[in-house]
């Protein structure tokens, strides 16, 4: 952080959208997670940090069966939460990384220059979740998805959904990849009986799937890195598409 020429800590929501403005200059820190090695490797320079741990921002609420889930809040704290996202939060890294890095800036992650990122994006997307967000044009909520295709320059406040009827979530671990996700697929099942699936370990952010394991891998995009190739991700994809689907009672 020795490069930041200022340092802002707001205390509030407010004060956070206030000091963010229109983003313009801003690096935006949570958990520090993400941010800090960045730094430390040389790969990005600060010239104002914005340091959200003061901010109002972290907690879980509930308003009936919809579930609000303010950015800055641990990633540990989410392990509880209803397949698909206790789950996948649990499959984040480990213990330590979960306590500090935050919702907001998994979410809001951009690809990992070794290994895919963003392990929260697929459930809350299977969710069907609304991400709430200032900005130029002040403030604003929209389907997560729609905030994924345009979140840079825009300050993550919380996220939001419906409890499912059920949920699932299936991911391929094996030793060498140590704690970070190869590919995963997240799929929720809304009290109306919709059935969304999601897709994450991808070449950019998590996507929405069609449900039909045959064709998923036509529908993303996958990439090769450190963990994994494309080829292999193209022949795993359709299993935990099926697996989460068999999850659900759903046919494939």
């Amino acid at each position: 952080m020795t490069q930041a020429t200022e340092v802002l800590v707001p205390t509030s929501p407010d004060e956070a959208a206030a000091a963010f403005g229109d983003g313009s200059g801003v690096t935006v820190v949570g958990g520090g997670t993400i941010v800090m090695p960045e730094i430390t490797y040389g790969r990005l320079k600060v010239d104002k940090a914005l340091l959200l741990g003061k901010a109002g921002l972290a907690g879980v609420t509930r308003d009936g069966s919809r579930i609000t889930i303010g950015a800055a809040t641990p990633v540990a704290d989410l392990v509880d939460l209803p397949a698909p996202l206790g789950p996948c939060a649990a499959n984040v890294a480990d213990g330590e990384i979960r306590r500090q890095a935050t919702l907001g800036g998994n979410i809001c992650a951009g690809p990992g220059p070794d290994a895919p990122r963003g392990d929260l994006q697929g459930p809350l997307l299977a969710l069907d979740a609304t991400a709430r967000s200032t900005g130029p044009g002040g403030e604003r909520s929209e389907p997560l998805e729609s905030f994924l295709d345009d979140r840079v320059g825009r300050l993550l406040l919380d996220v939001s959904f419906d409890e499912p009827a059920a949920g699932s979530f299936a991911t391929i671990d094996y030793p060498h990849t140590h704690e970070y996700t190869v590919l995963a697929v997240s799929a929720a099942r809304t009290s109306g009986g919709e059935v969304r699936l999601a897709a994450t370990g991808l070449a950019d952010h998590a996507r929405m799937l069609s449900g039909d394991a045959d064709a998923a891998a036509s529908e993303v995009r996958l990439g090769d890195d450190a963990l994994a190739s494309a080829w292999y991700r193209e022949q795993t994809l359709p299993v935990l598409v099926r697996r989460v689907l068999a999850d659900l009672g759903e046919g494939t």
